[in-house]
């Protein structure tokens, strides 16, 4: 058993106060004891698009380096939970979530797959793909406490990522976000719950929260939160800047998965069909 956080972020526009704000909880977690924790969606960023590519970073940028010797500081697993990576493309930039280990090593590294590119009405439209160079590669990596599978924010959508993390060996799946206020409200829970019942997984999920200085353009949802591999919340953030705190036993994992083992129960050769 260990203990992880999640952390709840209000970033804007300027990425010194964002990673200090960040690096702030992330201490304060480890002081908790949290021996893995996990920042959210755009921590380093959260601004207009153009300027956001434009300060696009490598992996050996300062925003990597950065974490990685806040890891080391802390002697714990840190996830950057995305910032924005410089891609082939000048006109468009990753959106990379990357794991440090107690060493300050890069384990893992994946660069979301879905991008958000929806119209909710009432003015919010948004075109992630127009800036984002989507990524190829489902994720998962081994530590020494459990196998975690990597996803970021729209990706919650899309269950058959996750089962493809899983049938890779993932334990415990995390899913920084930076969900709309809009889409929030209704959803993040519920999509929350279902990937980790479905997958028999805890799921880890930071998360941006309120107003953005982004021209006022932008409004998130916060409700960080852990979900264990029933389902259930057992450690929420509350409004604000702040973490949630949870333990973490993959004894249930084991458990949820020999109680209903519907993952063995998978038909895979089904087909359409009839009288």
């Amino acid at each position: 058993m260990f203990l992880a956080a999640v952390i709840q972020l209000n970033s804007g526009t300027d990425p010194e106060a964002n990673c200090a704000a960040a690096e702030a909880l992330v201490r304060r977690a480890a002081g908790y004891g949290a021996r893995l924790v996990a920042t959210p969606e755009n921590t380093n960023f959260l601004g207009p698009d153009s300027e956001k590519v434009g300060r696009a970073e490598t992996l050996e940028g300062p925003t990597c380096a950065r974490f990685a010797a806040v890891a080391v500081e802390c002697g714990i697993h840190l996830l950057l939970g995305s910032f924005n990576e410089r891609s082939p493309d000048p006109a468009r930039c990753f959106n990379t979530s990357v794991l440090f280990g107690p060493d300050g090593r890069r384990l893992a590294v994946y660069r979301k797959l879905h991008l958000f590119d929806v119209d909710l009405g009432d003015g919010q439209a948004f075109a992630e793909s127009s800036t984002v160079w989507a990524g190829d590669d489902a994720v998962t990596v081994a530590t020494a406490w459990g196998h975690l599978g990597l996803s970021i924010c729209y990706d919650l959508r899309f269950p058959e990522l996750y089962r493809m993390l899983v049938d890779a060996g993932a334990e415990v799946l995390c899913a920084p976000a930076a969900f709309t206020l809009t889409t929030g409200r209704d959803h993040w829970e519920p999509l929350l719950r279902a990937r980790a019942v479905e997958n028999q997984c805890y799921l880890l999920a930071p998360a941006q929260w309120g107003r953005h200085d982004d021209q006022g353009l932008r409004e998130s949802y916060g409700h960080a939160a852990i979900i264990d591999p029933w389902g259930q919340v057992i450690a929420a953030a509350s409004d604000g800047l702040g973490l949630a705190l949870a333990e973490i036993d993959l004894g249930r994992v084991a458990a949820a998965r020999a109680r209903v083992p519907s993952l063995a129960h998978r038909r895979f050769r089904v087909v359409p069909g009839g009288p």
